[in-house]
């Protein structure tokens, strides 16, 4: 008993000091944040390492379009530890990235690099850009998943996230931090093995017909946007585009387009599907517009009055023979196997043109009217139906000649001033009606053009016409 007494005294007098101690001193020291350099039980391979040993499975390199082989690292009898290193290149801080993390070999010229899935969100705050991290490969998974290289655990048939429990196991941070330097790339320069890098875009543009007019689109926040917002993004050196995609979960999904013309970083990745290059950013100030000059073309503007007349000009494409037959031209000057044809769906006929699976790098084909005679009208106006289906860029234009004489090459062409709609990435969209488009300032026998330059696979764009009408008083 006295002995229980005493330890009671001895604790409140230790308390007291305690208590003391706390209300006098308050010159709190601030805890140490700073990272210690790891020190690892295992080997560290780069992550060149990882993707040549999937390639070996594949016997000659990654098959992109293969997600059914993967490389199991399977340690567990042998006592080897093996670690995976990379840099970061993404951040999930405005919610476009989720529960993955992306990683490259190297802060400057990259050669590959490969997405790390984690079952953690947010990741931002340990895994900053520019940080070294070191990935423990032991019991993990490599494959092809969303068409990209990935790393994570097996979940059925595909890549899965490494559970939260793991993570500070799985993923080791180091003291390194870098400034990372995003490699120069063109559209025409996008392949398979570029894809997880952080690149810049230098010269480009988003699509006109998303960015301009009186109610320009969000990144991703419109009626039809799911899953992702897919813009289309122009270079302003060539006639190409690429889909930027932006997650209808980010924080700047109701932001508006940039209206002009510049550089960003991004990182290139795939769709979904694992079918179509994408452009993804982390944040809106990855993009640097620093010009309202935009490369669009330079149109034929009438201004002198037109509308409300009647059809002196219509083609439907239905009980349509041939164009031979029909009076329409239908030249492919690329010398490429890519044609206008007419097609049928639930009754309708149309003109159809796509360069999807054609293997032509060079698909331009122009499909072009009849003579108009524009001489007995006045108030002339064009308009007609497309349908964008599968759009991965806007590669359709419109033009009036009025010297064609048979060759697209030899005669003087102005480009019109139509809104050709963008339709989705990964299915067919509606018909929508395009004008009507002034065109009064013509006079003479004129023709329209309608120039398709697609690409296999990079520009591919389905699309349907119908309706072709000219009005005039």
């Amino acid at each position: 008993m006295k002995t229980l007494k005493f330890n009671k005294f001895l604790l409140l007098i230790l308390g007291l000091v305690v208590l003391n101690s706390c209300v006098e001193d308050d010159d709190f020291d601030t805890p140490n944040t700073d990272i210690v350099e790891p020190v690892l039980d295992g080997d560290v391979i780069p992550i060149s390492s990882v993707a040549g040993g999937l390639g070996q499975i594949h016997g000659g390199g990654i098959d992109y379009n293969n997600n059914e082989d993967f490389l199991f690292f399977n340690f567990d009898d042998s006592g080897i530890v093996q670690y995976m290193e990379g840099y970061v290149v993404s951040s999930d801080e405005a919610g476009n990235y989720f529960e993955e993390i992306i990683l490259q070999d190297n802060p400057e010229n990259p050669t590959v690099g490969i997405r790390v899935l984690i079952d953690v969100n947010p990741l931002f705050g340990r895994y900053d850009i520019g940080r070294k991290v070191y990935v423990k490969l032991n019991g993990l998974y490599a494959g092809i998943s969303n068409g990209v290289l990935s790393l994570g655990t097996l979940d059925g048939n595909f890549i899965g996230k490494i559970s939260a429990a793991a993570e500070n196991e799985v993923i080791i941070r180091s003291a390194e931090i870098t400034t990372m330097v995003p490699m120069l790339l063109e559209f025409s320069e996008f392949s398979n093995d570029k894809t997880n890098l952080l690149i810049e875009l230098q010269d480009v543009q988003f699509n006109r017909n998303q960015a301009t007019g009186p109610n320009p689109l969000s990144y991703a926040s419109e009626p039809f946007d799911q899953f992702d917002g897919e813009r289309i993004l122009e270079s302003c050196t060539s006639s190409s585009a690429v889909i930027f995609s932006t997650s209808t979960f980010a924080d700047f999904k109701g932001l508006t387009l940039p209206f002009g013309r510049g550089s960003m970083t991004a990182i290139l990745s795939k769709d979904f599907f694992g079918e179509v290059f994408n452009i993804v950013i982390s944040t809106p100030e990855d993009i640097n517009f620093d010009t309202q000059d935009r490369c669009d073309p330079d149109f034929l503007e009438c201004t002198g009055a037109s509308g409300g007349g009647t059809a002196f000009f219509e083609e439907d494409f239905e009980n349509f023979g041939t164009y031979e037959s029909e009076g329409w031209d239908n030249i492919n000057i690329s010398g490429t196997d890519t044609d206008w044809f007419i097609s049928s769906f639930s009754g309708n006929f149309y003109s159809q043109i796509s360069a999807f699976n054609s293997d032509n790098d060079d698909a331009d084909v122009w499909l072009v009217t009849p003579p108009i005679n524009m001489d007995n009208t006045t108030g002339e106006e064009l308009s007609f139906d497309i349908q964008s289906n599968f759009d991965n860029g806007t590669n359709l234009s419109v033009w009036i000649s009025t010297d064609y004489t048979g060759d697209p090459t030899t005669a003087t062409w102005s480009i019109l001033d139509v809104t050709i709609p963008v339709g989705p990435a990964s299915t067919f969209g509606n018909f929508e009606s395009v004008g009507p488009v002034n065109i009064s300032c013509v006079d003479g026998t004129a023709v329209i053009g309608f120039f398709y330059e697609g690409s296999d696979p990079s520009a591919t764009t389905r699309y349907h016409l119908d309706n072709v009408v000219v009005t005039g008083n």
